[in-house]
């Protein structure tokens, strides 16, 4: 087995101090007065969490002669040393592995992807184990220690027992991947569902920054849904929480693969969706590709298949802004490769559903490729080095 490669902890892993450190992670740089009000500390609280970040060199202080007063000296800013440390995240397909190699302000420093040779553990794990070792070796470049990697999968996780309790696309049920993977890497081991994982990378580094209600849904081969609720990433008693591809939104809708009808999924996922434009046109579309080709062409059925998964997704939508009142909705995925086809039947199905001042929510595209979401899980790894509760 490899040694564990970590060698240190994050200094003062207090509830202070991970605040102060998660705040100007993504809010720095920021005066001492500014990271205070942002993170809700008094003054006092925020010099005695700094001081250890800034000893250990995961803080430094750089003088703001822009915000110099007419009499004394310049405010300092206090920003994170992104070179301080590397992480790596690793985002599992059913036919692929993307891994990156990040600093601590979760900046893409190396990409690398390899095809999934099996579905089985064993194989996976000794294909996470290939691309995590290329990375280990393109980090000996940097000069300063990897400590941790973040592992991100389709499906029902456990984060906190580290487990795989069920993935549809691996056809894996009550694997320990996190154990699995740190024996066989040497490295501390995050693992959490990928959409949570994308929902974390959000938060901290990308269009959630500043809100403290959201949502991330994802539209593609599945379709997912992270939430992020008073500021907390929300998993749920099961962890399941966010399970909106199987939300009902018109019970005389197609069958879905869970048994039931008119599922999210069934209308809008990319199998379900090229299954429905085969019927529709009678053509034998295979793919994701010619059935957007298809539908660009201008073929009748292939476009009334797109308007439904579009209004299928606007009422879904509308479900999380009715029931958890977001502030905004940032929708992502491989599946908007085709956003032109149902974007304002996205659109209009939410303005028609959602209630009241849940209609204000904020919708927001960001197409993101797999890079990002294994970034993502690079974000969990670093969530979990810094942060005294997870």
């Amino acid at each position: 087995m490899p040694p564990t490669i970590r060698a240190e902890v994050f200094p003062a892993r207090t509830p202070a101090a991970s605040q102060i450190f998660t705040t100007v992670l993504s809010h720095g740089p920021l005066t001492r007065v500014d990271a205070a009000r942002r993170a809700g500390l008094s003054a006092a609280a925020v010099t005695k969490a700094v001081r250890p970040l800034l000893d250990a060199g995961y803080l430094v202080e750089d003088a703001d002669v822009g915000t110099r007063p007419v009499l004394g000296r310049p405010a300092n800013l206090v920003r994170v040393d992104g070179g301080r440390a590397l992480f790596i995240g690793i985002k599992i397909t059913g036919g692929e592995i993307f891994g990156v190699l990040t600093d601590l302000c979760c900046r893409v420093r190396v990409a690398r992807d390899i095809p999934l040779t099996g579905s089985a553990p064993k194989a996976v794990l000794a294909s996470v184990a290939e691309l995590v070792g290329e990375l280990l070796t393109e980090a000996d470049g940097f000069g300063v220690p990897v400590l941790g990697c973040g592992i991100a999968v389709a499906g029902e996780v456990d984060r906190a027992g580290g487990a795989v309790r069920y993935s549809p696309f691996l056809g894996w049920r009550d694997v320990p991947l996190a154990e699995l993977a740190a024996m066989t890497t040497g490295l501390p081991v995050t693992l959490d569902n990928d959409v949570r994982a994308l929902t974390v990378a959000e938060q901290w580094f990308g269009a959630g920054v500043g809100l403290s209600d959201f949502a991330v849904l994802t539209v593609g081969a599945g379709i997912g849904c992270g939430l992020v609720v008073h500021g907390r990433v929300v998993a749920g008693a099961h962890g399941v929480a966010g399970e909106i591809g199987h939300v009902v939104v018109d019970p005389a809708g197609p069958p879905c693969h869970c048994g039931k009808r008119g599922c999210l999924q069934a209308f809008a996922g990319d199998a379900e969706i090229v299954t429905r434009v085969r019927r529709a046109t009678g053509t034998s579309v295979t793919d994701s590709a010619e059935a957007v080709a298809l539908a660009r062409a201008g073929h009748p059925g292939a476009r009334e298949v797109y308007a439904r998964a579009g209004e299928a997704i606007g009422r879904g939508i509308a479900t999380l802004a009715n029931l958890l009142g977001p502030e905004r909705v940032i929708i992502s995925g491989e599946g908007l490769a085709a956003y032109e086809l149902f974007a304002g039947q996205i659109r209009d199905a939410f303005t028609a559903t959602a209630f009241g001042s849940a209609a204000r929510c904020d919708l927001v595209t960001r197409p993101l490729p797999f890079e990002e979401w294994a970034r993502g899980a690079a974000a969990t790894a670093i969530r979990s080095f810094v942060r005294a509760d997870q």
